[in-house]
């Protein structure tokens, strides 16, 4: 078995250093590899559902508004499945949280594809996310166990962009294998992806984390000779009181609203590109989505590899004196220009452009915003990371727990909006939004230290990160 395998460390008081040699460079490539496979299933499960929601409201005798919800509860559930594997893999590891999670993606995605009605459409759409969330986070937090503090935005990016073949692919397949076939094919062919990964991960994925930070390692370190193996309940609500920290819950604020627009610009495609532009087959349609993932899939390792920069270059400046806050420097053009910008342009283009040049704008600006909001959100995740490296997953977790609460409120309104105000109307608002969280990401970087120090929820040092 991998885990056998795994190499480890004579004790956890070893050089802090030693613990990033575990692995050799092609054994830490294979890994990312496959928490980057696992990472693709979340972005692909709402892919591939988005592309099928006129298809699924005709099937199920309801409205795109009603199926709608779906997408808002998913959002929801994908919080709880996120703290559940923030807070777990912390405990017991990575590996067995994969073991565990990836069965509910299964039975989840069985249960949507043969859901009669809305109500089990929801309940097993519900399932299915909280089976599939854990792979963002507890994959995060693998690359934090296996690389370096000047590595690691580099690496979270190679993780990022393999990840965000998700939602450049996924609206195409779903789109195809709904219109050719049917969307009940689409949700249960994720459960077969599921369990596919389910044996690899079984097979030759090692524990990552590092000798002696799992809390199951400590409990047995207390209890010495009188422990006992038995099922520990952790509280997957700990997390969240990370974010009584500014820093955390600014980060987690701005991330959302950078996620937010891309909910602004995707859910409502089927109507604002497939209405308005008149396409009515879905596997088009879904290669309307696929812009969006490509700029994605550029910006992840780009951004990476800036902010790997940001942060050596900002030390040497202080004599080789690490700011934690450096990293998000890398992020301020992003939120301030190369987000906001595109969203705005498309709801100009959306509402006054017709035809051909139309849509093929459309098309660019979807792309030209996928490329800035990745060089956004990258940097903000790799500083969670950064600063609470030996809970990395947890703060992921609380991250993903409320800013999933704050989007499915959010990404329920959407449709309404447009319908209400217009595409413009909305894309202007998600625009300001971004530039609230510029404001977030500038005082992080000012006073991130000082709020550090006012509200210490156990931040890494230099010396252990």
């Amino acid at each position: 078995m991998a885990a056998e395998n795994t190499p480890l460390l004579s004790s956890p008081e070893s050089n802090h250093d030693e613990v990033y040699h575990r692995f050799s460079p092609s054994r830490k490539a294979a890994i990312v590899i496959m928490v980057s496979g696992c990472g693709i299933i979340p972005l692909f499960v709402t892919g591939t559902f988005t592309p099928s929601i006129p298809q699924i409201a005709r099937d199920l005798n309801t409205t795109g508004p009603i199926v709608n919800l779906a997408v808002s509860l998913s959002a929801f559930s994908s919080s709880i499945g996120g703290l559940i594997g923030g807070s777990y893999s912390t405990f017991y590891g990575r590996r067995p949280l994969y073991l565990f999670s990836l069965p509910l993606l299964i039975f989840g995605s069985i249960g949507v594809a043969t859901a009669l009605n809305v109500p089990a459409l929801l309940f097993w759409r519900f399932i299915q996310s909280v089976g599939v969330a854990p792979a963002m986070v507890v994959g995060a937090g693998v690359i934090g166990d296996i690389y370096k503090l000047e590595e690691r935005g580099r690496a979270m990016g190679v993780f990022f962009a393999a990840s965000l073949l998700g939602p450049s692919l996924a609206p195409f397949v779903g789109g195809a294998i709904s219109h050719y076939f049917s969307w009940r094919i689409m949700q249960g062919s994720m459960g077969l992806v599921g369990l596919v990964y389910f044996f690899i991960m079984l097979l030759f994925f090692p524990e990552t984390s590092q000798p002696g930070a799992r809390g199951i390692d400590k409990l047995k370190l207390e209890e010495g000779s009188k422990y006992k193996r038995r099922f520990i309940f952790v509280n997957p609500l700990r997390p969240m009181l990370l974010l009584r920290s500014p820093n955390l819950l600014l980060i987690c604020l701005a991330t959302s609203a950078s996620l937010m627009t891309v909910f602004a610009l995707l859910v409502p495609l089927p109507y604002t590109i497939g209405v308005r532009y008149q396409l009515k087959n879905e596997a088009l349609l879904g290669l309307c989505f696929m812009p969006a993932g490509l700029g994605n899939i550029l910006g992840a390792p780009l951004v990476g590899r800036i902010s790997d920069r940001t942060v050596v270059r900002w030390r040497e400046k202080r004599g080789g004196v690490w700011y934690p806050e450096d990293r998000l420097r890398a992020g301020l053009l992003p939120f301030a220009l190369y987000g906001p910008i595109p969203l705005v342009m498309f709801g100009v283009v959306n509402k006054y452009v017709d035809g051909t040049p139309g849509l093929v704008l459309c098309l660019i600006c979807l792309f030209a915003h996928g490329l800035g909001i990745e060089m956004a959100f990258g940097p903000c995740a790799a500083y969670l990371i950064d600063v609470m490296h030996s809970r990395s997953a947890e703060s992921l977790g609380a991250n993903n727990g409320l800013r999933a609460v704050l989007m499915a409120i959010g990404i329920a309104v959407i449709l309404p909006m447009i319908n209400t105000f217009g595409i413009l109307f909305t894309t202007i608002v998600h625009a300001l939004m971004l530039w609230a969280a510029f404001g977030m990401i500038l005082c992080i970087i000012r006073y991130g230290d000082e709020m550090r120090a006012w509200v210490d929820v156990g931040f890494s040092t230099a010396a252990n990160n």
